[in-house]
């Protein structure tokens, strides 16, 4: 068996995601939760970023020895995966008087958030990993939201995919930003101010279009505007499927 599928490399961290933890027989009772230990790196990551988080800064963070990080988490690719879950948390409690549409926006938006708040989780969600139980229960809420379409599995996954690509493409852009969805319109036009000025005949069009784009009148949210793209492709295809095909039979005289 691979030493790299969830049955090799992930296997730890998917003990640890899923399994009941079981008290120890042996030694000295901890004097801290798991959930203590993952709210001190969640915290550290928040304010320093991924690259901050190691068993050695978490102990002193902690006040314990490196080596009593190691009764809680195995290792630093453990600890990241339990992270990366809590900070997800549990998935928002819907209307379910809404239609399909109303819904999966919710669901966007909520997760776009949980991105803003811990933007290391862009990090830490990309590439092979272990997936925990509250990344599963997010993805099946989305998904029985989609299965309202009617859409098949492939394509309710293709659907989410694109989503969620533009969300982490947002709130990165918005975390390099200093953190704030408000400076990136006004940081990129001062950018792109500062190249035009006295080029605006080399380039009229650019011109033109960030005088209109960042117009605080006329600014539009970039991060509704490319959900909405989406999702009105997807109504335009299920409207597309249900219309007849073929041409209507002539009565017979």
């Amino acid at each position: 068996m691979s030493s790299d599928g969830p049955s090799g490399k992930f296997q730890a961290a998917m003990g640890l995601l899923w399994d009941t933890p079981k008290p120890g027989s042996r030694g000295p009772k901890p004097s801290r939760s798991r959930e203590d230990l993952l709210d001190a790196a969640i915290g550290l990551a928040d304010r320093e970023g991924l690259e901050a988080v190691s068993m050695q800064r978490l102990a002193q963070e902690l006040k314990f020895t490196k080596m009593a990080v190691y009764r809680y988490v195995p290792g630093r690719a453990e600890l990241i995966a339990l992270m990366a879950d809590r900070a997800l948390g549990v998935p928002p409690e819907l209307n379910a008087g809404e239609g399909w549409r109303s819904q999966i926006e919710a669901w966007s938006l909520a997760v776009f958030h949980v991105f803003l708040r811990h933007p290391w989780g862009l990090q830490a969600t990309t590439g092979p990993r272990a997936i925990g139980p509250n990344e599963a229960e997010w993805t099946e809420l989305a998904l029985a939201i989609l299965a309202r379409t009617g859409l098949s599995g492939a394509d309710r996954f293709d659907v989410l995919a694109v989503a969620v690509g533009h969300l982490r493409s947002m709130a990165q852009q918005i975390a390099a930003w200093k953190g704030r969805i408000d400076n990136l319109g006004s940081e990129m036009a001062e950018a792109y101010g500062l190249i035009l000025r006295g080029r605006e005949a080399r380039f009229p069009e650019l011109s033109r279009t960030v005088a209109d784009a960042f117009d605080p009148a006329q600014m539009t949210n970039g991060l509704t505007f490319g959900l909405n793209c989406i999702f009105d492709g997807v109504e335009a295809g299920l409207a597309k499927r249900k219309k007849p095909t073929g041409k209507p039979r002539r009565p017979q005289s």
